[in-house]
């Protein structure tokens, strides 16, 4: 089996022995996904009072809905020792700096209206006592709650299963008081007010396997964490194993934030060093070129960015202000989840530009797998073709698709273009987006999945002229997906085959119920697409 990301042998045995539907994936997280998250505040949100800023947000969700957003990354919740949330203190009590507990379930319902989903920021990987460093309340919790080697001198729990964080108390996650308390904090308070998605701050303090559990409690529709690590060019494919290790450690459950691909933009945006942008396999170098399904890709947070403007707020690791909507060009167009920071679209007012970009991804049916081809990469120019029927460029060099091309939208350093579709504003086309998922295949090495079937794109019933699904981890039961553009409003027949082309052998999957013994479907009409979830291979 071709794999795209690098494992050791032990985690490759590990992943090939798991049984089939170990564990369920938070829903967006399992899926080619349309997705797009809103950051629903910046580092100084915290301060906004009359109104304050749970306030400011319920009277956004109408606009933010009305741009296209799916979820939105609210600020987290609970009562903290710090203005911003990032000491808890008693988890159970949801009134904070950003308003009353109140507030925040009016928020979210308005965000709910709109058919935004809310994710929470949790943080859970350390903790402050109520009036000193460990007298922990509402839940109650003793020493043994505090990590072996807390700066306090004061723990009687087990090792830490992460990074230390010397700000607060580093907390046990083997304890099972601490799990119980944690798990019914998600399932009773976090889901109560209305939440349904959860964003792991600092994850890399807690092991992997602890994500896992809080997860597969609350079973959120949206889940990914915070592994910001440092960030050596000269290597960075260890950067981005280090993402891939921590989902690994979930078990596929959840993603995590693109902290690669943003070191790479920040790079190639500051420098002029777009080459930086494609590995040495011809792929995206960072993240999304290894496990697009499984990252959320973002240009700036509150942490890495500005705030209200450039040069305020936080800034430790930002994008030139100036190229700031030169990498929103990128993650919008490219696969993984895309995430967008209130600061930009309100505060800088870059509304305008965002949405026309976020208009183009739904349109073209782009996702969180959508195929990328690298046109160059190089000082001055980036260019890819995405799904097949989306091009784009950054930076100062000139480059276009063809005449077969439309232009969508473009400012300065930055232009995107569309075919086989009008783009959002009505007419007709010769293709749609279709994208295609299975698994549970129990491929052997060698083997990939392809989409064989009665269409040229697919085949034409032969195995080796299918379209190839991309492998969506490691193992031989995970998932494969793809998109291929295929005639609109068509009835198509298909199978999924596991093809070796080394070998020129092809296993076909067993008969479907239908007449034709093929699984049977109709492509969408223009302006749309459709999703074909295969479920399981059939043996």
């Amino acid at each position: 089996m071709n794999r795209n990301k690098l494992l050791s042998c032990a985690a490759l045995v590990l992943a090939s022995l798991a049984p089939a539907g170990q564990a369920t994936a938070a829903t967006q997280q399992a899926q080619a996904s349309s997705a797009i998250m809103v950051q629903g505040f910046h580092w100084n949100s915290a301060n906004y009072a009359n109104p304050n800023w749970y306030n400011v947000l319920q009277g956004k969700a109408s606009d933010l809905g009305a741009m296209g957003f799916t979820h939105v990354w609210l600020p987290p919740p609970t009562d903290a020792g710090s203005t911003q949330g990032y000491l808890p203190r008693q988890l159970n009590v949801l009134d904070s700096r950003y308003g009353s507990e109140t507030d925040l379930k009016n928020a979210i319902t308005a965000f709910s209206n709109t058919g935004i989903k809310s994710v929470a920021d949790v943080v859970i990987n350390h903790r402050v006592g109520t009036a000193g460093w460990y007298d922990f309340t509402n839940p109650a919790w003793g020493t043994y709650a505090v990590a072996a080697g807390d700066e306090c001198n004061c723990s009687t729990g087990a090792a830490d299963s992460g990074d230390g964080y010397s700000a607060a108390r580093d907390i046990d996650h083997s304890n099972t008081t601490v799990q119980g308390d944690i798990k019914n904090w998600l399932n009773n308070r976090l889901k109560g007010v209305g939440f349904s998605g959860i964003r792991y701050d600092y994850s890399k303090g807690y092991g992997a396997s602890y994500a896992k559990v809080y997860h597969d409690a609350m079973a959120p529709d949206f889940c990914v964490g915070e592994i910001w690590t440092d960030l050596n060019y000269s290597n960075v494919d260890a950067h981005r194993q280090l993402l891939m290790n921590w989902v690994d450690g979930t078990q596929g459950t959840c993603g995590a934030f693109d902290f690669t691909t943003k070191g790479l933009l920040n790079q190639a945006l500051a420098y002029n060093e777009y080459g930086r942008l494609k590995d040495s396999t011809g792929k995206p170098a960072g993240g999304i070129g290894w496990w697009a399904q499984k990252m959320v890709t973002f240009v700036d947070n509150h942490d890495t960015g500005p705030s209200e403007s450039c040069g305020n707020g936080q800034n430790h690791w930002p994008v030139p202000c100036d190229k700031v909507l030169q990498g929103y060009a990128y993650v919008l167009t490219h696969p993984g989840i895309p995430s967008v920071y209130y600061s930009h679209i309100y505060d800088w007012g870059l509304r305008t530009q965002l949405k026309a970009l976020m208009d183009v991804r739904k349109a073209q049916g782009l996702t969180s797998t959508s195929t990328v081809a690298i046109q160059r990469a190089e000082n001055g120019l980036y260019a890819a073709i995405i799904n097949g029927n989306t091009a784009m460029k950054i930076g100062a060099t000139e480059w276009n698709p063809g005449t077969e091309w439309t232009l969508a939208t473009s400012g300065t350093g930055y232009a995107v273009w569309t075919k086989g579709s009008t783009g959002g504003g009505g007419g007709t086309c010769t293709t749609v987006p279709v994208t295609f998922t299975i698994a549970n295949a129990n491929t052997t090495l060698g083997q990939d999945l392809y989409v064989v079937g009665n269409q040229t794109q697919l085949g034409t019933w032969t195995p080796a002229s299918g379209f190839k699904l991309t492998i969506q981890g490691s193992g031989a039961n995970v998932p494969w997906s793809g998109t291929v553009q295929l005639p609109p409003a068509t009835a198509i027949q298909y199978k999924f085959v596991k093809y070796n082309a080394n070998t020129a052998t092809a296993a076909w999957e067993s008969n479907a119920a239908t007449t034709s013994g093929n699984r049977e479907a109709t492509t969408a009409a223009c302006e749309s697409s459709t999703t074909l979830n295969g479920g399981n291979f059939r043996f």
